[in-house]
């Protein structure tokens, strides 16, 4: 065992509510404070002379300077595994160009996929560890990645090897997840139902086998998959065990009614959800993923995630970090942004990047600093833990544990 400390301050984030609104006056602060540590679990918070006098000869890990200690961040959502660069599309896009006529000139998705495809496994790993690496820098110790930019049976297989792959030579979680059903490839000849089929057919039973995820996605989108289309998928990913997030309500209204019924984990994107698919969300368990990343790079409308905290809703807060839409990747920055723009407290900025992000994967030992919890936390150096939204992201954490271990200083 080991006591790690004393921090001015300890921002445990526990005994809050999964759903609905949180105020600043709710948050749990422990002044000067210290955190037990054995092997990779949290058995002691409280203040830290406390904790040394009940254990006086217990090794200290010392904290020298003045620092704010936080959960570590989880980013329920990301596409970091994935090869070449969409920054002639970004150029394209802010000089007034339309997605189709990106597509036509070579951009878009599909370059994504001709570029992914080309990448052997080792290269995807390769890149996908030099992401993880700027998430670590972040805070994020645990993250979401999804396949999705191959559209093929073996190409999709690949990139879970890769993300599993790299989840084996980085210190954070990485949590795959199969999103084969992104768009059909315009190389498959077939329908989107006969596409979805052969997903199901050749490419479930494989993930199964080989447990490569346990996680399915799809995007429901008129320019993806429609809500017919995604019911069957949905329904088959159901059958065969396998747990549920979708992409809904990006463009137009209606995955999210998917997601209510096939009680997924979560319904990411939202920012076409209006009243009756913010109840129905509200009523149910499903996570309502925001990704303010999306909405600041194809400048859109952000999700109204005041409005889902307001009618009840849990609302976790991820990068959607993809070459495409979202290139920014900066989970904090972004989440302080849309903090601006819907009003959000700091609490439900909080708890939206940690526990209530970690509840989209099903996870329920981590994203709180107390007794029984995985050893997953963040320093910043500061005074008081409002800078850490105040600034925007502009300050970083200066030190991260994952496990109890300081992996990044």
């Amino acid at each position: 065992m080991k006591l790690i400390g004393p921090f001015k301050q300890i921002v445990t984030l526990a005994n809050l509510p999964l759903k609905g609104k949180i105020n600043e006056d709710q948050l749990e602060i422990i002044q000067n404070g210290g955190i037990i540590v054995d092997d990779n679990t949290i058995v002691a918070v409280n203040n830290f002379d406390a904790l040394l006098q009940e254990n006086p000869t217990i090794e200290i890990e010392h904290i020298e300077t003045e620092q704010i200690l936080l959960p570590g961040f989880v980013d329920s959502h990301t596409h970091i595994c994935f090869g070449g660069n969409r920054a002639k599309d970004f150029a394209m896009r802010l000089d007034g160009k339309t997605y189709l006529e990106i597509a036509q000139s070579g951009g878009g998705i599909w370059s994504t996929v001709t570029q992914t495809r080309n990448k052997t496994v080792d290269e995807l790993k390769d890149i996908t560890l030099k992401h993880t690496t700027q998430l670590t820098k972040q805070g994020i110790t645990t993250a979401e990645v999804k396949s999705g930019y191959a559209l093929s049976v073996d190409g999709e297989i690949k990139m879970l090897e890769a993300i599993n792959m790299a989840n084996q030579e980085t210190e954070i979680d990485l949590i795959p997840t199969f999103l084969g059903a992104h768009m059909k490839p315009k190389d498959f000849d077939g329908s989107n139902k006969e596409y979805l089929e052969i997903l199901v057919n050749q490419v479930f039973p494989k993930l199964k086998s080989d447990e490569l995820t346990n996680r399915v996605d799809i995007f429901v989108e008129q320019s993806a998959f429609s809500i017919e289309e995604g019911d069957y998928f949905l329904n088959e990913a159901q059958k065969q065990g396998f747990e549920i997030t979708i992409h809904a309500d990006q463009f137009t209204p209606g995955g999210s009614y998917l997601a209510t019924k096939y009680n997924a984990l979560s319904a990411d994107h939202l920012e076409f959800s209006g009243e009756k698919e913010i109840e129905t969300l509200a009523k149910s368990d499903v996570v309502a993923t925001v990704l303010p990343g999306a909405s600041i790079g194809l400048g859109m409308q952000y999700a109204p995630a005041r409005k889902l905290l307001d009618a009840g809703c849990c609302v976790s807060i991820a990068s959607d970090w993809n070459p495409g839409s979202a290139p920014m990747g900066n989970l904090l920055t972004q989440a302080s942004i849309l903090a601006t723009f819907e009003k959000l407290s700091m609490a439900e900025v909080l708890a939206a990047i940690t526990f209530r992000a970690a509840k989209a994967l099903n996870l329920t030992d981590r994203g709180t600093i107390e007794k029984g919890k995985k050893a997953d936390f963040i320093s910043f150096s500061t005074f008081d833990y409002s800078n850490i939204i105040y600034h925007q992201g502009q300050l970083q954490p200066t030190q991260v544990w994952k496990n109890g271990l300081l992996i990044n200083q």
